[in-house]
């Protein structure tokens, strides 16, 4: 399970065998969802967060989109 970053308490990760589309995994204490980042930030799934925590996890994406995108390519491309 390749880690992507952590921050603010969340976690960004990969599972080593993720399918496209781009998309990553993020956990959070008991909470955990799935955003696919092409072509745009979208919530898939979510289960154990509230609105203002998914709120913050996309915004955290946003903010790293770039690095998202480089390691998907490294482990997954």
């Amino acid at each position: 399970m390749p880690k992507i970053f952590e921050q603010d308490g969340y976690s960004f990760f990969f599972y080593s065998n993720d399918h496209a589309p781009i998309h990553v995994h993020v956990r959070r204490g008991g909470g955990e969802a799935v955003f696919v980042v092409e072509p745009e930030v979208e919530l898939r799934e979510s289960v154990g967060f509230n609105v203002r925590e998914l709120s913050r996890a996309e915004d955290l994406i946003d903010d790293n989109l770039e690095l998202i995108k480089k390691k998907w390519a490294e482990h997954l491309g």
